[in-house]
């Protein structure tokens, strides 16, 4: 089932989501429901406040970045993962900046800075405890859907110039003056 992405403005964004156990009531069926959202919108990650859950879980498909990155072809073309109750234990490495956008603020791309490596440990849907290394394109995947889990949104890096300069299209998506083509719940619809 394809569920209504939250959108930007929503308090749900900006709350350090909660851990879940092995019962959480239909952790499977949310699950599948958030990888057919993600894939509705030609997102390549969704985390679990941008379809009103406050709850450390997101999922990601980073297959579509593997033709843009030949040097990381191999492990991006089947980088598919669910993370439940992810930690990041460590980012290194040099900044590096990549436009981002997010399926919560449609219409917006800026530039954010992220560390090239970080290591992670998380929970995957078999609930086994998983520690992996990551770098590149799906570091920066990961960086961007664990920081929905942790109350911020890329817009948040931003300088306050750079913010102001972008105040009015982020008026306009909490509102719902966008248009996209995929189900949005708007906190400020008239």
């Amino acid at each position: 089932m394809i569920l209504p992405v939250v959108a930007y403005g929503d308090p749900v964004l900006n709350k350090v989501a909660e851990e879940i156990d092995q019962n959480y009531p239909g952790l499977k069926p949310l699950i599948a429901n958030m990888y057919e959202t993600m894939y509705n919108a030609q997102g390549v990650g969704l985390a679990a406040p941008q379809v009103g859950r406050g709850i450390r879980l997101f999922v990601i498909d980073a297959s579509p970045f593997a033709q843009e990155d030949q040097e990381d072809y191999q492990m991006l073309k089947s980088f598919k993962k669910t993370f439940i109750n992810p930690i990041i234990i460590e980012e290194d490495g040099e900044q590096w900046g990549m436009e981002e956008g997010c399926l919560s603020i449609p219409e917006v791309r800026e530039t954010v800075n992220r560390k090239e490596k970080l290591i992670i440990e998380y929970y995957n849907e078999d609930w086994e405890l998983v520690e992996e290394t990551y770098s590149g394109m799906a570091a920066r995947v990961i960086q961007h859907e664990y920081d929905h889990i942790e109350g911020i949104l890329f817009t948040d890096y931003l300088k306050p110039l750079r913010k102001r300069l972008i105040k009015g299209k982020l008026g306009s998506i909490e509102r719902g003056d966008v248009s996209v083509d995929y189900p949005m719940k708007f906190p400020k619809r008239r």
